[in-house]
Parts: C-alpha cells; sequence; structure tokens
C-alpha cells in the first residue's frame, strides 16, 4: 500500500486534491468517449478509494457531464482540466485521470482497454495486454 500522499491539480490552479492511497488499476483508456474527454490518443485513469480522494479547494469549481448513464465526468469549468469521475454502480471509488496528478507516481499502468477502438493514427507500442472491452474480471 502507498505510505505517500499524491497532490494535484488542473491546468489554472483553481482545483487542488490530494490522494493518501494507493492508485488502484492504472489502465490507458482508447474508446472513443476518453478519447474525446481527453483531446488525445487515449485517456490514462486509475481507481483511488473515496475517501483517499480529498479536494483541497475548488470542488465549487469543477462541473460535470454525464457521459453514460449513472457514470459523471468532472471538470474544472475555468480550464477544462478533467479530474475525476465517478459512477453510481461504484460509489466507494473515484477515477482519477492520471495526467492531473502532480505527484510521482510509484503505482503503474496494467493494460490498454477498449483497444479495437483506438485512434486509426495512434500505435500502441508497448507490452501491455490489449483488451478490445475492459479488463477481464475487473469492473468499469
Amino acid at each position: 500500500m502507498n505510505k505517500e500522499i499524491y497532490k494535484g491539480g488542473c491546468l489554472c490552479g483553481k482545483v487542488q486534491f490530494e490522494i493518501s492511497g494507493e492508485i488502484q488499476n492504472i489502465v490507458y483508456c482508447h474508446c472513443s468517449r476518453c478519447r474525446k474527454a481527453q483531446g488525445s490518443a487515449f485517456a490514462t485513469n486509475g481507481n483511488i478509494d473515496a475517501d483517499k480522494f480529498v479536494f483541497i479547494s475548488g470542488e465549487n469549481e469543477m462541473t460535470g457531464y454525464e457521459s453514460t448513464p449513472g457514470q459523471t465526468k468532472y471538470f474544472c469549468q475555468h480550464c477544462g482540466s478533467p479530474i475525476i469521475s465517478k459512477s453510481i454502480t461504484s460509489p466507494e471509488k473515484v477515477r482519477v485521470r492520471l495526467g492531473v496528478i502532480e505527484s510521482d507516481i510509484s503505482e503503474r499502468p496494467s493494460a490498454h482497454i477498449f483497444a479495437t477502438s483506438k485512434a486509426d493514427w495512434d500505435e500502441i507500442s508497448d507490452d501491455l495486454p490489449q483488451y478490445e472491452f475492459y479488463e477481464p474480471d475487473r469492473e468499469a
């Protein structure tokens, strides 16, 4: 279990948070929704125990978008930085976009998900497993 505290925030600095636990199930997601939300070839996401994720400032500076029924993506309403997503099916978890974490991260990605949906101009060039949908035996 990770003992350090991760710090992060949005591009404009209005939203700041801390994570006091392990970042779990880090994946590169290539689905079209993540590509659009991130504005890139994929999003790098990790799960956090909800009680280990704390806003230091700016929680009221965020706005949300229900991208699929029951799943809301939250981002800074000023600079647009994607911060977290929450799902009603897993209220004990918060999914964080790793690009907004400012601390060095000791955990590493374990897979590419929705790899068959990847952008046609993107090339996956590492040895991590690639899955058509979510990883087997893992929840969304």
